[in-house]
């Protein structure tokens, strides 16, 4: 009876080591996606913030290429991330200026379709400082900033095989918020695509 025991306990143990050491390397894979390079390229438009959406007015001598680089800091329940993202930003074409930004962002992570395209949809808020006044904005606005207001909406998609790399699509936003940024009211928008590589 007591051999029997101490077998009973021995596959026991064995079994809880064959489940931890199974379980643990999707953990350590999970840890270490707190953190996101992203990289993409945008085309500005010379539409509002709602016609960006919905009717863009590309004007392809504006676009610039960006590198952001985010942390997870807090998920709320499975559903919701924040994060906190710095960007610097190359503009080309009319513009030449580099723009720096700095937000936070919340992360829906949970949609239907998760399990063959996994998706999630980010909004995020900050500042954006650009080292000249953008002249797509003088052009457009009586008045705008070096230093403005700044939002991002993205959409993200991996598959489930590669989770490490999302493809984004960017709304990039700098705006005076109705006059409370230096007495700013619009600014600039731009649609943008690149890659997502989580780590």
């Amino acid at each position: 009876m007591r051999a029997n025991t101490r077998k009973a306990a021995l596959i026991g143990i064995l079994l809880a080591i064959m489940e931890t050491l199974s379980t643990a390397p999707s953990a350590m894979a999970e840890e270490k996606k707190n953190w996101a390079v992203t990289v993409y390229g945008a085309v500005q438009t010379r539409s509002d913030l709602w016609g960006t959406f919905y009717n863009p007015d590309f004007d392809s001598s504006y676009h610039f290429l960006a590198v952001a680089i985010s942390r997870r800091v807090w998920s709320l329940t499975r559903h919701i991330d924040w994060e906190v993202e710095g960007q610097a930003v190359k503009h080309f074409g009319d513009q030449n200026h580099w723009e720096f930004n700095a937000l936070l962002l919340a992360r829906w992570r949970t949609f239907p379709w998760d399990s063959y395209l996994d998706t999630s949809f980010a909004v995020g808020n900050g500042l954006s400082y650009a080292t000249r006044t953008p002249l797509i904005e003088e052009i457009q606005h009586d008045k705008t900033h070096q230093f403005l207001d700044y939002m991002l909406v993205e959409l993200a998609f991996s598959l489930p095989e590669q989770p490490r790399w999302s493809l984004v699509l960017r709304l990039h936003h700098r705006s005076g918020v109705y006059g409370l940024f230096n007495g700013v009211h619009g600014a600039s928008n731009a649609l943008g695509a690149g890659l997502k590589y989580h780590f």
